[in-house]
């Protein structure tokens, strides 16, 4: 991999865990509430993606359709209000495994065959899934869990939704525009529950500009050098950054019900992805 590739791919990796850091620092340690982050996080990105695209100067008009916008604002959402009581990994981890899972269903509704190891794989990261939900001292808080896993769902449908749309950029950038009014609306409709301070919107600001714009806009640029399977699997790195940087900035217990459905779930994907690539080779 060419050494700007791999740069360009560390910093995306960072700045989706930083999605998931910036979330629970914002919720825990400051006064924003959830549908305050979640709408001031989709117009900082809808102005910073509408910025980069100016300024690439491409050409590329902006896309996007409403279909991927609502799938957009249901992931914001679901994962703003999660994670007013979820620990930082365990999240990401719920957030992920969702997304690869539900995208996995999909194909298989679409007549997609999974061989013994990809079978395997799937069952295995289920089976992770399930046993961090299981009743416990260091279960997460089940409706926060089941929020996570609709924010991962509506996530995977954004993505396939995305495929083969066009311009990556211009597509996030339409996006982004038409979700960040319906959170602005859901904002409206929680008014009398709203409620920031200057660390909270700072927090959102950068959530919305920096880990999810410019985020986003590198992303795009190293996916050119990476094949399909480097790019699936290089994302498997972003719950273990997120349960890393929860631990070393937030003090959250890395506890062994997390780190063993952790090994599940991102092993069973592994599978997944490594069954794929042979079958592709």
């Amino acid at each position: 991999m060419p050494p700007r590739i791999l740069l360009l791919t560390c910093l995306a990796m960072l700045a989706f865990a930083g999605n998931s850091l910036l979330c629970r620092l914002a919720l825990r340690e400051t006064e924003i509430d959830a549908a305050s982050f979640t709408a001031i996080r989709l117009l900082s990105g809808a102005l910073t993606l509408w910025l980069l695209l100016k300024l690439r100067q491409t050409g590329h008009p902006i896309a996007g359709n409403w279909p991927g916008a609502l799938a957009l604002f249901t992931y914001a959402a679901a994962f703003s209000f999660a994670y007013l009581q979820l620990d930082t990994g365990v999240g990401a981890l719920l957030l992920f495994g969702a997304v690869q899972l539900s995208m996995l269903l999909w194909g298989l509704l679409r007549g997609e065959r999974l061989g013994l190891s990809a079978s395997l794989g799937t069952a295995l990261a289920t089976a992770g899934l399930l046993a961090l939900l299981l009743p416990g001292a260091s279960a997460p808080p089940l409706l926060a869990a089941l929020l996570m896993l609709l924010a991962g769902v509506a996530w995977g449908a954004y993505s396939l939704l995305g495929r083969g749309q066009g311009d990556p950029l211009a597509v996030t950038t339409g996006n982004f525009l038409r979700a960040a009014p319906l959170a602005v609306l859901l904002a409206l409709v929680l008014l009398s529950q709203l409620n920031w301070d200057g660390p909270g919107l700072f927090y959102a600001v950068l959530s919305g500009a920096l880990t999810s714009g410019v985020g986003y806009a590198i992303w795009y640029s190293a996916l050119p050098g990476l094949r399909a399977s480097q790019a699936a699997t290089v994302q498997l790195s972003v719950p273990i950054l997120a349960a890393l940087g929860g631990s070393l900035l937030l003090s959250e217990a890395l506890s062994l019900r997390l780190t063993l459905s952790a090994v599940a779930v991102l092993g069973g994907i592994a599978l997944v992805l490594g069954s794929r690539q042979r079958a592709g080779s």
